[in-house]
């Protein structure tokens, strides 16, 4: 049963979708296959920040800012390999957000 975000969670939460193209990458994770080739284990680990990075049109450092401000949030999870950093999304706490606005909001 999803968990009901406290309002300084929600508060983090919604500053973090507060950016489009922050929006946009959590809609680009929900599907990594929509990204280049990476891991044998991707579905696992998730997509590279350089392959986030490109699909955004950022820098390197901006691509990293907004997924340290998704995962302050909770919505993503990192895992390294080697050099590498890959995102992918936190569906638990998205459904956590889900049932807090539907049952709080």
């Amino acid at each position: 049963m999803p968990a009901i975000l406290t309002e300084d969670e929600l508060a983090l939460v919604f500053k973090a979708l507060s950016n489009p193209t922050r929006v946009a990458i959590l809609r680009w994770l929900k599907d990594p296959t929509d990204f280049p080739p990476q891991l044998e284990h991707a579905e696992e680990v998730g997509v590279c920040l350089k392959h986030i990075q490109a699909r955004a049109s950022v820098s390197q450092s901006t691509a990293s800012q907004y997924m340290a401000t998704l995962q302050a949030a909770g919505l993503v999870t990192s895992t390294r390999v080697g050099q590498w950093t890959h995102y992918k999304r936190s569906e638990e706490q998205i459904r956590n957000l889900a049932e807090s606005v539907r049952a709080e909001l």
